[in-house]
């Protein structure tokens, strides 16, 4: 392979050491977290635990091991943690360690016990002078028992049937085993050596799965003194039509109960969506959480509630009028001060994801502050002085530690911070590439513009023209922040000679939730506009563009614009574009996805009512209302396949079951048989996103030569036999594709 690139690379992307949130000790003063580091030379990932002295910035390694994961301090103690350590047959054993100037990480560690299945998401909390309660998530199999995937006896035949909504679930197939909370205690022994009593199933014979597939972990429970609460969707309730999940507590005196106490559900009147984010004051007698009033829609804003008595279904919200309406976003990461008087917690506000504090004040009520500016914080630590350590990363740095003072009148800058990447000038990124501009919004009833992120080269020149990427973001409702990322990177493509725009269009969050909410039942109007606008602002304000030399990007929601562009006129201002895991068609693709409560609420009810006809009502039009079809046909790209005409690289993988692979099918067969120069990159291993490095390296080495052919930038790389597999794709014909017999050629 012949790499053309000298600065920021995919390569340097993909190997740069992904590290995790810190987890400070009690005051701040060491810090432990793990690195993954990925090596195209020996196609091997390397995994390290480390401990960070906070005063020297010195860190130190304590061990590198492919099996240690989730490194926590045990409650109260300054150099005593614990991890999970992945074993054979799909064992997980919780180590205890101490940091020891002068030991080695064996000399000091020890297994306190084990669990015999893969388990995740370990909590400790403290229960006395010498024993703690642990909790963490494992499967269990429909009596209760432990489930493990690598022992359990295999069937003869692979057929599976299945009688109700739900089949499968972003990439895997729904089983009968589900995700449960297991508790044990850690006693110290004589020898004063920890060991683990026996494991406990809290979910036994209750009906509830958490935490809740597929991405909850640690946010779906939280551990006390008093016991568990956790969230769990709602079992009456149908998952592929409900956004529905509710509150548990289950109250525990020892942490050996066998079996466990019935949880105990909150309610929150008139709150009929998810619930989240559950979190125990200090003291241990009440606990906050988020919850959304939608059943169909996750983007909903989210509204903190308070357990005033956890014995007691005693709710309320947690927000006066006042401070509501000072925060028009949607808060998550909740989590209290030591002395249980503020609760912090993270929120996407105007690109950034900034830390407030919530106190109490006799005079004034509730008052709510920002406590950071810039960059997007991921993970909350207060330590027991007062101060926040917490996680972040920017546009051009990907792992940055921080303190930050909490008082008034203190500033908002981190009074103490360490950038894994220095940041980004190790990476040969620095800040002054990225700025942002303002355009006009095309619905100027909920906001009057858009703001865009706009990234240029490092090497960028005065008075030089550039050619344009634009890149559109998933979600619908989501939106492009001052974070890293290692799938959509702007830098890559500016480091490429682009000046990159990213511009966070109608549904975009953390702009106000009228202007989330306004992309509903109009996918291709409003948010097709503000492109428009962003493309004309650009033309006239940014003379360092060469707008003949323009791509658009995008993936998912993005994707779905990639193919509504095409039908449209702003497709044709673009050279090429790339559709990764879109929707090509509403009918194929939205009703086969898992999900269907997000099409049915995005669109404004099901597609199969019609006024005039006599019809049945069923629960999908009980949950979301009846509608004629002019949402789903007015936004359906497949609608104006006649005008598609601008080369296109399509990418769709196997495994992603939330929009399936017929949808990138679709289109290429499309583009191929109307004659249009495209090409299809597939991974059958998998799902909505491209995460192992080797296969995200194919997928950069692709995107970066289709786009940079048709700007006039060198290619990235030579064709490679080695990087995939090119079935009579790139090089047949010159890499032109050949006409069809038959087959008219795009209409001009």
């Amino acid at each position: 392979m012949t790499v053309r690139a000298q600065k920021f690379t995919p390569e340097v992307l993909l190997s740069a050491p992904r590290r995790s949130a810190g987890v400070p000790n009690a005051d701040g003063s060491s810090v432990l977290y793990t690195t993954s580091t990925y090596s195209f030379e020996t196609h091997a990932k390397t995994v390290e635990l480390r401990s960070l002295d906070t005063k020297t910035q010195e860190s130190r390694l304590l061990l590198q091991d492919n099996s240690i994961s989730e490194p926590l301090w045990l409650p109260g103690e300054k150099e005593v943690y614990a991890c999970l350590k992945s074993e054979d047959k799909g064992k997980t054993s919780i180590l205890i360690s101490m940091i020891m100037a002068g030991s080695s990480w064996k000399e000091s560690t020890y297994t306190a016990g084990s669990i015999d299945a893969p388990a995740s998401s370990l909590k400790i909390t403290q229960l006395s002078e010498d024993s703690y309660a642990v909790v963490l998530a494992a499967q269990s199999s429909a009596d209760g028992s432990l489930y493990n995937s690598g022992t359990a006896p295999k069937t003869q035949s692979t057929g599976k049937l299945y009688k109700s909504l739900f089949v499968r679930h972003w990439d895997d197939y729904v089983t009968p085993q589900k995700n449960s909370l297991w508790y044990a205690t850690l006693t110290k022994a004589k020898d004063g050596k920890f060991e683990l009593s026996k494991w406990v199933n809290a979910l036994k014979g209750a009906g509830l799965e958490s935490p809740v597939p597929p991405f909850g972990g640690t946010d779906s429970f939280d551990v006390s003194k008093s016991g568990i609460i956790f969230v769990s969707k709602d079992p009456k309730a149908n998952p592929a039509l409900s956004t529905k999940c509710d509150v548990y507590y289950i109250e525990l005196s020892s942490f050996t109960e066998d079996p466990a106490p019935k949880p105990f559900e909150y309610t929150t009147k008139g709150f009929k969506g998810a619930s989240a984010s559950p979190v125990f004051l200090p003291d241990a007698k009440k606990a906050v959480f988020l919850s959304l009033s939608g059943a169909g829609y996750e983007s909903d804003k989210s509204q903190i509630f308070l357990v005033e008595d956890l014995k007691k279904d005693s709710v309320k919200r947690l927000f006066n009028q006042k401070t509501e309406g000072s925060l028009d976003k949607s808060p998550q990461n909740l989590v209290f001060s030591h002395d249980g008087k503020t609760l912090y917690f993270s929120a996407e506000d105007q690109g950034y994801g900034r830390i407030f504090a919530l106190t109490s004040d006799p005079t004034n009520g509730e008052v709510l502050r920002a406590l950071t500016d810039t960059g997007y914080v991921s993970d909350i630590h207060p330590l027991s002085n007062g101060d926040v350590f917490y996680t972040s990363s920017s546009l051009v740095d990907y792992s940055s530690y921080s303190i930050i003072g909490t008082s008034k009148s203190e500033s908002r800058a981190a009074k103490w911070t360490h950038s894994s990447s220095k940041d980004g000038s190790s990476l040969g990124l620095k800040a002054s590439q990225v700025s942002s501009i303002r355009t006009p919004a095309s619905d100027t009833t909920v906001n009057k513009t858009v703001h865009s992120w706009v990234y240029k080269p490092s090497n960028f020149e005065e008075g030089k023209k550039y050619p344009l990427a634009l890149l559109i973001h998933g979600g619908p409702q989501g939106a492009w922040g001052d974070s890293w990322s290692t799938r959509w990177n702007p830098a890559v493509y500016a480091e490429q000679g682009y000046v990159v725009i990213t511009p966070n269009i109608t549904g975009s969050t953390g702009y106000g939730q009228a202007f989330t909410d306004a992309i509903r039942k109009d996918w291709g109007g409003a948010p097709y506009n503000d492109l428009v606008n962003v493309m004309d602002w650009v033309e006239k304000n940014m003379p360092e563009v060469d707008m003949t030399r323009t791509v658009a990007l995008g993936a998912s929601y993005g994707g779905y614009m990639v193919n509504w562009l095409q039908g449209h006129d702003l497709g044709r201002r673009f050279k090429a574009l790339v559709c990764h895991d879109g929707i090509f068609s509403f009918a194929g693709g939205l009703l086969a996805t898992e999900e269907l409560y997000f099409p049915f609420h995005d669109l404004g009810g099901t597609p199969w009512y019609s006024p005039s006809a006599n019809q049945t009502t069923d629960d999908a039009k009980q949950a979301f209302g009846q509608t004629s079809l002019d949402a789903w046909n007015k936004n359906d790209p497949s609608r104006y396949l006649d005008h598609w005409q601008t080369p296109q690289l399509v990418i769709h993988n196997e495994k992603d079951y939330r929009l399936c692979i017929s949808e990138g099918l679709a289109a290429f067969n499309v583009l191929q048989a109307r004659g249009i120069d495209s090409q299809f990159l597939t991974f059958p291993d998998e799902n909505h996103w491209v995460l192992a490095p080797e296969n995200s390296l194919v997928w950069h080495k692709v995107v970066l030569n289709w786009i940079n052919k048709y700007v006039g930038l060198p290619a990235y790389c030579e064709d490679d036999e080695e990087s995939a597999d090119f079935f009579g794709g790139l090089k047949q014909d010159g890499g032109k594709t050949v006409e069809m017999p038959g087959m008219g050629k795009p209409e001009t």
